[in-house]
C-alpha cells in the first residue's frame, strides 16, 4: 500500500524566511512545477485576517484570491491554504468562506494551540461543511502530556477531519519523542484519520525523521509530509521535499517526478538562497534544544552579536512557556541581567583548582542534621583532614584553617554573614554582588543549568563550580533535603514559611539537578553522606 503523500509548504512556511513576498509569477511557476512533479498536496500560502491583499504574496484573505494560481492541469493534486485559530495570529474570518466549488483551493489546514482547542471545533466543523477537506494542526506537540494529547485525540475523532498533525513546531524532537508520540497519535486515533508530520530541521533530523514515520506506519495508515523545496523556511528550515521525494522513489516506488521538482528549484529558488539563509547553525540548534521561537535566537544574534554560548544561557533564563513567543523586551532585560551576572573567572579557577584539585572534600550544608552530629563530623575531620566548604552560612564546627572555606551563591545568606567573615577564605558565585575584592569571585552563569523552577541552589552551583576545578571525593553532611512541618535547618532564622508548600517542588527540581550531576562523574569521583539525607541513593 502506498500511504505516504508529501505536502510541499514552500509557498507557506518556506515563505516566512521573506515574509511570503513571492511575486506572483513565482506564485504560478512554483505551483505548476510542484503539480507536474506529481506532488500530493500543494499548501498556496495562508489565509490571514489582518492584512490587505494586492498581489505578489502568499498573504492571502479570500478564498477567491487563490483561484489564478491554480493550475488548469491539477492531475491528481490537491491546492489547500492554511489558516491559524486565535485572534492573536490574525484569524481569518471563517463567516467569510463560501462554499467549496473545486476550482479554488478544495482543503484548509488549521493550526490551533492547545488552549484553543475546545473553541476551535466550531470552525472545524463549519470548514467541513462547506465542502473542504479538513486538516487539523496541533502546535508544539512536544508540549502535550500523555492526558492532554489523548483528549485532544478524543476531540478529533468526533470532529472526523482528513488529517491530524503530530508537530515538531520549535524543531525540538528527537528520535523518541517522535516514535512515542507517533504511537501515542497511531494507537488513539481513527484509523480513517491521517497522521500529518511536521517537522523543522533545527537539529538536522528532519530527513530522517520522515523516514522513521514511514517505517512507524508499516504501510497500514495513511500519512502526510510536510516539506519544502530545498528545505527553505525560517532558522534552519524544513524537511526538503526533493529529499523525501527521491527516498519514497527510490526506496517505495513511488511515481514522481524528481526532475521536474528539481527544475523547479533552480527556475524559482536560486533568488532566495542569494539573499536568505536556512542553513544549520548552532545558535538555530539551541533553539531546537530549548523549544524556543527562532525569533528569539535571531534577536540576539543580529542586535548583539553574542557567543552562541551566551545564546545558549540567555535562551536558557526565558521561562519555558515564554521561549515558544518571542518578547524582545523581556530578551533585552535578560540580557543585560545576564551582562551583570557574567564575569571572566578564569584566574579564580585556577586559584581554586590548587587548592581543591584531587583532594577529599567535606560540604557541610546547614540542614538539622548538623547539630545532631556535630561529634560524628567533627571525628571525620580530625581523622581524615578533607577540604571543608561551607554552604552559605559558618559552622560552629573546628576547621582547618588553611583548608576550610565558605562558599555563597544566596546574595541574602551572604549579607547576613558578611561582618563575621574576616580571615576566612570566602568563594562567592558572581550573582553576590555586595562580595568584598578579597573573595574568590566565580563565574554565576558558568555554573548554573536552567531547566527547573530551583535550578540556582547554592549546592548545586558548588557542585558545579567543583567539577570545574576537579576533586577526588565529595562527602556531604547536612543536605538533608526538605519536608513540610519539621525542622529543616540548623539556624530557626534559615526557615521560612513562605517556601514551605514549595517544599515538594525543591526535593524534585534537586533530585534531577544531582541525577545529571551524577551521571557526569567519572568512575574515579565518588560522592558520600556523612549524615541522613533524602538524595543519598543519588549516588549509589
Amino acid at each position: 500500500m502506498k500511504n505516504v503523500k508529501i505536502l510541499d509548504c514552500t509557498l507557506r512556511d518556506g515563505g516566512r524566511i521573506i515574509d511570503c513576498a513571492f511575486p506572483d509569477s513565482h506564485i504560478k511557476g512554483i505551483t505548476k512545477g510542484l503539480t507536474n512533479a506529481k506532488i500530493d498536496i500543494v499548501e498556496l500560502g495562508f489565509l490571514r485576517g489582518n492584512i490587505e491583499y494586492s498581489g505578489n504574496s502568499t498573504f492571502f484573505n479570500e478564498v477567491e484570491q487563490f483561484k489564478p494560481f491554480i493550475p488548469e492541469n491539477k492531475g491528481n493534486t490537491m491546492y489547500v491554504a492554511f489558516a491559524d485559530y486565535g485572534k492573536e495570529y490574525g484569524m481569518w474570518d471563517f463567516s467569510k468562506l463560501p462554499e467549496c466549488d473545486g476550482i479554488s483551493i478544495t482543503g484548509i489546514r488549521i493550526g490551533y494551540r492547545k488552549k484553543d482547542l475546545h473553541d476551535a471545533v466550531e470552525i472545524f466543523e463549519l470548514v467541513k461543511a462547506k465542502g473542504y477537506t479538513l486538516f487539523i494542526q496541533g502546535v508544539d506537540s512536544l508540549s502535550y502530556t500523555d492526558k492532554e494529547m489523548l483528549e485532544a485525540i478524543e476531540i478529533i475523532n468526533q470532529v472526523k477531519p482528513y488529517s491530524f498533525g503530530v508537530v515538531d513546531t520549535y524543531g525540538a524532537m528527537y528520535k523518541d519523542d517522535v516514535i512515542h508520540y507517533y504511537n501515542l497519535v497511531d494507537y488513539n486515533l481513527n484509523e480513517d484519520i491521517a497522521i500529518d508530520f511536521h517537522s523543522h530541521n533545527n537539529l538536522q533530523l528532519s530527513f530522517s525523521f520522515s523516514q522513521e514515520v514511514i517505517e512507524l506506519s508499516k504501510g497500514k495508515r495513511e500519512i502526510i509530509l510536510d516539506a519544502t523545496l530545498e528545505g527553505v523556511g525560517k532558522g534552519t528550515g524544513n524537511l526538503n521535499s526533493e529529499l523525501i521525494m527521491d527516498f519514497l522513489i527510490r526506496k517505495k516506488y513511488y511515481n514522481y517526478d524528481l526532475d521536474v521538482l528539481l527544475d523547479t528549484i533552480d527556475e524559482y529558488l536560486h533568488w532566495i538562497k542569494e539573499e536568505h539563509s536556512w542553513d544549520y547553525t548552532i545558535p538555530y540548534a539551541m533553539a531546537g534544544i530549548y523549544s524556543s521561537h527562532a525569533n528569539n535566537i535571531i534577536y540576539l544574534n543580529e542586535k548583539h552579536k553574542l557567543r552562541t554560548k551566551d545564546i545558549k544561557q540567555i535562551i536558557s533564563m526565558i521561562e519555558p512557556q515564554k521561549r515558544k513567543r518571542y518578547d524582545y523586551d523581556n530578551i533585552e532585560s535578560l540580557y543585560l541581567e545576564y551582562l551583570d551576572l557574567d564575569i571572566n573567572d578564569q584566574e579564580s579557577l585556577k586559584i581554586l583548582q590548587k587548592k581543591l584539585e584531587n583532594q577529599r572534600i567535606l560540604i557541610l550544608v546547614p540542614g538539622a542534621s548538623i547539630g545532631e552530629n556535630r561529634e560524628v563530623i567533627q571525628d571525620f575531620i580530625n581523622r581524615e583532614n578533607p577540604v571543608v566548604i561551607s554552604v552559605n552560612f559558618i559552622a560552629d564546627i573546628e576547621l582547618p584553617p588553611e583548608r576550610s572555606f565558605v562558599f555563597y551563591g544566596n546574595p541574602r545568606r551572604y549579607l547576613k554573614d558578611k561582618k563575621s567573615l574576616e580571615g576566612r577564605c570566602v568563594i562567592v558565585s558572581s550573582n553576590v554582588v555586595e562580595a568584598t575584592t578579597e573573595t574568590i569571585v566565580v563565574n554565576y552563569n558558568g555554573l548554573v543549568k536552567r531547566g527547573v523552577k530551583y535550578f540556582d541552589n547554592s549546592v548545586i552551583i558548588l557542585l558545579n563550580l567543583l567539577k570545574k576545578v576537579g576533586f577526588e571525593q565529595i562527602v556531604f553532611a547536612g543536605f538533608d533535603g526538605f519536608e513540610e512541618g519539621k525542622k529543616n535547618y540548623i539556624d530557626a532564622s534559615y526557615e521560612s514559611n513562605r517556601y514551605e508548600k514549595n517544599y515538594n517542588q525543591i526535593n524534585n527540581d534537586l533530585t534531577i539537578l544531582l541525577k545529571e550531576f551524577a551521571n557526569t562523574l567519572k568512575d574515579k569521583h565518588t560522592v558520600q553522606f556523612l549524615t541522613g539525607s533524602r538524595f543519598s541513593g543519588i549516588f549509589k
